[in-house]
């Protein structure tokens, strides 16, 4: 087994992708944000790092073979302000973080997810940036735009960056990106339409201002849609999927996640959000966590199954290589 270090961990999404393989194992995580940590140490027998990553000296790190990161996105993000390297809050400079722990620790393999816009920040010069810092360190990589619901066999649209790299040219050579997949899995796969839930989730006539309720009603006509509340409209998903899930889903305003049931109309539950995010069903969540904390790190987090899917393919390559050598 590959020994991995993961950075930026979140609640664990990618280590459990490369971990479903049983081929790469967890020996370390680095987790800044104390809420997602309680999350992943539920679901893990690893104690998280929970320190700032400036913080952290490789000394302190065990060694690894495989570095995982899904780096701060906010920067890079459509949904944010683009601002990139030059992001006030300093979170696109903590990719040099993440060099400053390769410079010294030489994994073999780094694999990083971010946002789709990555690729086209700033005419393209961020991603240069990022391609040429791994390039310098001898890594040589491939990247790849994945959509959730064609690689992932998840139903929801979800676009995210991977890039993979390679310290041995040969296995950079054998390493392809899985191939789409049909998409089997149905919303009705991972959202409870039947059961009645706690009353929280569900919409009533009064229970918010405006006349929010009444606009639901009108628009919710179709019983197996996805809907979200978009501050002042609804709006259908017409795809027959749940739309790129948000980590200010469940805040109050706008992306909320939003179906039509026998029993009312109502947010999808946090739980339905990590499975929408290739979470087992198994997965626990933390009873002392408020829903809006568990929407964010749903939202925050990757398609595990996607990954899985990548990380497969990495061992493939690996074994490969292996094979060529004799």
């Amino acid at each position: 087994m590959l020994k991995c270090a993961s950075f930026f961990a979140g609640v664990g999404g990618i280590d459990k992708g490369f971990e479903a393989t049983k081929f790469f194992d967890i020996v370390y995580a680095n987790e800044f944000d104390p809420y997602p940590v309680k999350t992943y140490e539920l679901n893990s027998k690893i104690k998280v790092d929970c320190r700032d990553i400036h913080d952290v000296l490789p000394s302190e790190i065990p060694d690894f073979d495989v570095l995982l990161a899904g780096f701060p996105c906010q920067a890079f993000s459509v949904a944010g302000n683009r601002q990139g390297f030059e992001d006030e809050k300093g979170r696109g400079t903590l990719f040099f973080e993440l060099i400053r722990i390769i410079e010294d620790k030489h994994p073999s393999i780094v694999f990083l997810e971010n946002v789709k816009n990555l690729v086209g920040h700033d005419n393209g010069n961020t991603f240069a940036v990022i391609a040429e810092a791994l390039k310098n360190e001898g890594y040589h990589i491939k990247h790849s735009v994945l959509n959730a619901m064609e690689y992932g066999n998840i139903p929801q649209n979800r676009e995210r960056i991977y890039i993979v790299g390679f310290k041995n040219k040969n296995t950079y050579k054998n390493f392809e990106f899985p191939m789409p997949i049909v998409l089997k899995k149905k919303v009705t796969d991972i959202i409870d339409f039947d059961s009645k839930l706690d009353d929280k989730y569900y919409y009533t006539k009064g229970k918010y201002k405006g006349n929010i309720y009444e606009k639901l009603v009108k628009e919710m006509d179709d019983p197996y849609a996805i809907y979200q509340w978009r501050r002042k409209y609804v709006r259908k998903n017409k795809s027959g999927v749940v739309p790129t899930l948000t980590a200010n889903q469940g805040e109050g305003g706008h992306n909320v996640c939003l179906i039509s049931t026998k029993n009312g109309i109502r947010k999808m539950t946090p739980h339905e959000c990590f499975n929408t995010q290739g979470f087992d069903k198994n997965f626990k969540l933390p009873k002392d966590l408020s829903d809006a904390r568990l929407y964010k790190q749903a939202g925050n987090s990757v398609c595990v199954t996607v990954i899985e899917r990548i990380a497969k393919e990495i061992e493939l390559a690996i074994k490969e290589t292996k094979k060529e050598r004799g």
